[in-house]
């Protein structure tokens, strides 16, 4: 269970809010895709390049932002988050051609780029100090829980509430309003000397290198299958006539709920045991959707479900192993930079797809991209196996880089307290409390 101090607790609930409301809207117009392109008539590659906008932007965007709220703290990177997500809000609202809908797909991805990093450090900072990694896991969660949300309320409205092309985006607008309240209280960073910030490209501690690459595949791996389903499913079912945006949605939404279900199990299996299950499932997720690229609902739903166990698991194992891995100073950084992976392995399969229906039908096309994909997941379990875990965290790294041990100790385990007496307990105090105040650890 996540404990949290108790002055911390409002600026948790505010981090998860807005990381939930800001994926549920960059997400919202996923079942009504095939609505915008039979309304404004425009081809499928046009369609999967506007899914696939949200990626190109959102990466640039997390190599620009990850470390800023490191630097500036929290609150302003989440206000330029909530602005630039009205604004692409606005944008679907008003949508009358295709230009519209990349533009919001565009803002869509500025506000997750700037956000996700600092909404995440938000919430692992005010955990206690030997919880960080349930505070990380809790924003996964919450990126996760927005990103289910979307497609399922968007599908629900769209079929059965009115004006589908606008109402849920005014519905969102209503909730962006809240978030920015809920950020605008938050307190300003108290250190004047920490506005010294300038973009970096994100950095990964080199003692943890083989660590980070191992789960950023893994969670682009996991991402890929998500973003099949969610690009290019609600085309594919509306190809077989399946017409019925709450269905549409619904399945989309399968995909993260079942992600959300299995993330718990994380913590009690291992991460390097989470992201090889998560990895077998999603294997079996995609050799499914290959044979049947959407022709059968209730094939592509069974897809849909094992897709999201596995997403999961790999998911939240990736997440979880960096976390114990990571300083707590390059925390926003990191994590900046493995979101990038995750982005772009949610935006690469649309630009593909996109791309090879220049010459083949979409089924066809979706058929090669989860087969390349599939092709991917042997190797990723090989590295887990071997990197999937941390050796060590990095409480323990910078204890004994912070403590010298005498060379008496060195020769022998009990020499420091036969001969340096007093000094013996000097060090092992000092050792005590380099662990204690070290965030991560237990």
């Amino acid at each position: 269970m996540l404990l949290l101090t108790r002055s911390g607790a409002p600026a948790v609930r505010t981090g998860i809010y807005v990381l939930v409301v800001l994926t549920a809207g960059a997400y919202l117009p996923s079942p009504l895709y095939p609505g915008y392109q039979e309304a404004l008539g425009f081809s499928d590659l046009t369609m999967t390049l506007i899914y696939a906008t949200f990626a190109l932007v959102s990466a640039p965007a997390l190599v620009l932002c990850g470390s800023a709220s490191d630097a500036l703290g929290p609150r302003g990177m989440l206000r330029a988050g909530v602005l630039a997500a009205a604004v692409g809000t606005g944008c679907f609202a008003l949508a009358s051609g295709p230009t519209w809908l990349v533009a919001g797909r565009a803002a869509q991805g500025i506000a997750l780029g700037a956000a996700t990093g600092a909404a995440s450090a938000l919430i692992g900072s005010h955990a206690t100090a030997s919880n960080r990694a349930g505070g990380t896991g809790l924003a996964g969660t919450a990126f996760v829980a927005g990103t289910a949300m979307g497609p399922i309320l968007g599908g629900l409205l769209a079929q059965y509430a009115p004006a589908p092309r606008v109402l849920p985006f005014v519905l969102h607008l209503v909730l962006l309003w809240f978030a920015w309240r809920a950020v605008s209280a938050l307190p300003a960073p108290p250190v004047p000397g920490a506005r010294r910030w300038k973009p970096t490209r994100p950095r990964v501690p080199a003692g943890m290198r083989p660590l980070f690459a191992t789960a950023a595949l893994t969670g682009f791996l996991a991402w890929t299958v998500a973003g099949l389903f969610l690009s290019v499913i609600p085309a594919l079912l509306n190809y077989a006539a399946h017409t019925n945006l709450a269905v549409t949605g619904g399945v989309l939404g399968a995909v993260l709920v079942c992600s959300v279900l299995t993330q718990p199990l994380v913590p009690r299996i291992g991460s390097r045991s989470a992201q090889l299950a998560g990895l077998a499932a999603m294997f079996g997720s995609l050799a499914l959707l290959a044979l049947t690229v959407g022709g059968s609902p209730p094939a592509t739903l069974l897809a849909a479900i094992i897709a999201g166990a596995g997403h999961g698991l790999a998911y939240g194992g990736a997440t979880a192993a960096v976390e114990r891995g990571t300083p707590a100073r390059q925390r926003g950084a990191v994590t900046g930079a493995l979101y990038l992976a995750f982005y772009l392995g949610a935006g690469g399969p649309a630009i593909a797809i996109g791309l090879l229906t220049l010459g083949l039908p979409l089924p066809a096309a979706t058929f090669w991209v989860a087969a390349a994909a599939a092709v991917l997941v042997p190797p990723a379990a090989a590295a887990v196996a071997r990197f999937g875990e941390p050796r060590r965290g990095p409480a323990q790294a910078v204890t004994r880089a912070a403590v010298p041990v005498p060379r008496t100790a060195r020769r022998h385990p009990l020499a420091s307290r036969w001969n340096h007496g007093g000094r013996s307990k000097k060090v092992s105090s000092a050792t005590t409390a380099s662990v204690a105040e070290t965030p991560g650890t237990s």
